[in-house]
């Protein structure tokens, strides 16, 4: 089943791309805004962990589709890019189920949209 893409997931992906300052968080090669992608390191399907800036980094789309190739080598990442401790408590965190109401969804983007406001004035 395809998941959804949806305003916030947009505002989500703009704000990873952006807090990279245009390197690849994982070749650290510069990179034009519109040859990054989002990745999740855990699966959008988990609404607890989807929009968790955490859980995401900017990537090339090259590196994007090796690291989502050789879970191992992304798992080994994302704990050296998040620390131990922090990510143990995201793997706890996306275990977790969640129902997200609109309330949260609005609250979500004007997170979003403020984050990338500042982002964007640096």
């Amino acid at each position: 089943m395809k998941i959804k893409i949806g305003i916030i997931d947009t505002l989500f992906s703009k704000l990873v791309r952006l807090r990279t300052g245009g390197v690849c968080e994982w070749c650290g090669k510069a990179a034009d805004f519109k040859e990054m992608e989002c990745s999740h390191f855990h699966s959008r399907r988990k609404q607890i962990t989807r929009y968790d800036p955490e859980n995401a980094c900017g990537l090339h789309v090259a590196c994007h589709r090796f690291l989502g190739e050789h879970p191992n080598i992304h798992a080994d990442f994302f704990r050296k890019r998040l620390g131990s401790q922090k990510y143990e408590e995201l793997n706890a965190r996306a275990m977790l189920i969640v129902k997200r109401t609109k309330a949260d969804k609005e609250l979500i983007k004007a997170f979003l949209r403020e984050q990338i406001r500042l982002l964007e004035g640096r």
